[in-house]
């Protein structure tokens, strides 16, 4: 039977589609040393409170923080805010958002045990062991298995665009790495990671899914880990290709930017699909240099920063229905003002490295309670 041979189950009504939900990684750090620390089951939990769910990660020294079902980028970010000061709370750490810590050493990582994990560290042998990574990932509500598939092909262009913006990890193992999202290296390192082609629809999908299951004897779509994925039990559009985000302000601009463009995408049902090669030359150029980069989605090259502004027109429209308006005034922030990967580099200039985990500290652990202005809705 397929894997997905059940119907995609939106996470609310149809009449209530295009819901947003975050979960962001975290590393858990001593408070001095800032270096991740074991926190696992012992600290975390998992524990679901007001404000969303704590998570211990795959990878001991890091969290995950799930935000419940929100209308909106404010509420998403409100409830992150809150899960953060809920870390802090209850467990002497300090937390650092960045999509590699700056100084673990090569092959300093460790797996939590359990069955799921145990077969992922089997599959994978030495590569997932290399370097913690984090990520952020936005899952947008869709109303059906159809406008879910349209609305994955036409946000295939716009996923170099939000890896660039989002760069948040130039510094590994000590050094810059010379990239602006060193994350993004590591997690393509492993198998079924990156961008597939366009799909025809919903069935093009599922058979392409059970098919790639059965020949990576792997149990089912969840250990399908591409930069972008229709999630058919959540019935959710998830958007897998960003940095953790130490701001977050940075955070709530890049959720917001997701959704309008995944809500504009599904309405206008954009035909034109870049080939494979074309995203993943432009992933490279994205990854290598963020917010300098120039990248073609198909036509001719174009910096980085005139594509973001691109998709703010676009999303002018969207901005009001969707609250997304205040979130996404920080985007011009962050393309006039720099991303994590410019300010971590900055701090570095200032006083090396140093200087560069305790701003990473600083911005992540500064979690006011109205960031944006919240809208939450029922909890998944």
């Amino acid at each position: 039977m397929s894997v997905l041979a059940e119907p995609l189950a939106p996470v609310q009504s149809s009449a209530s589609s295009f819901t947003l939900g975050v979960e962001e990684e975290l590393f858990v750090v001593d408070p001095g040393a800032l270096a991740p620390v074991a926190c696992g089951d012992a600290f975390f939990g998992p524990v679901r409170c007001a404000r969303g769910r704590i998570v211990p990660e795959m990878c001991d020294g890091v969290v995950e923080l799930v935000t419940p079902v929100c209308t909106d980028a404010g509420g998403a970010v409100g409830a992150l805010g809150a899960l953060r000061r809920e870390v802090m709370g209850r467990a002497p750490v300090a937390l650092i958002g960045a999509g590699v810590h700056p100084t673990l050493a090569f092959g300093d990582v460790w797996h939590r045990r359990g069955s799921h994990y145990e077969h992922v560290t089997d599959q994978t042998r030495s590569l997932l062991r290399q370097s913690t990574y984090c990520g952020v990932h936005v899952h947008v509500g869709m109303p059906d298995r159809e406008t879910t598939i349209v609305a994955f092909n036409g946000m295939r262009k716009w996923i170099p665009v939000l890896q660039a913006l989002s760069a948040n990890s130039p510094f590994w193992h000590g050094i810059d790495s010379g990239l602006a999202s060193s994350r993004t290296v590591v997690c393509h390192s492993v198998p079924r990671t990156g961008l597939p082609r366009a799909f025809h629809d919903w069935q093009d999908f599922a058979q392409t899914i059970d098919e790639l299951c059965r020949v990576a004897e792997v149990p089912s779509a969840g250990s399908v880990w591409w930069d972008m994925r229709p999630h058919p039990t959540l019935g959710t559009l998830e958007i897998r290709c960003l940095d953790a985000q130490s701001s977050l302000r940075d955070l709530g601009a890049l959720a917001a930017l997701v959704h309008v463009l995944v809500h504009h995408e599904a309405l206008i049902a954009d035909d034109r699909h870049p080939p494979v090669e074309i995203l993943q030359e432009a992933t490279y150029r994205a990854l290598r240099d963020g917010l300098d980069a120039t990248l073609s989605l198909g036509g001719p090259l174009r910096p980085v920063r005139d594509l973001a502004r691109h998709a703010l027109d676009l999303a002018a429209g969207y901005a009001p229905t969707l609250g997304a308006c205040a979130p996404l005034s920080h985007l011009e922030r962050m393309l006039t003002e720099g991303n994590g990967a410019v300010r971590q580099r900055r701090a570095f200039a200032r006083g090396g490295i140093p200087a560069v985990l305790e701003q990473l500290r600083d911005e992540t652990m500064h979690a006011p309670s109205a960031v944006l202005v919240p809208g939450v809705g029922v909890a998944a």
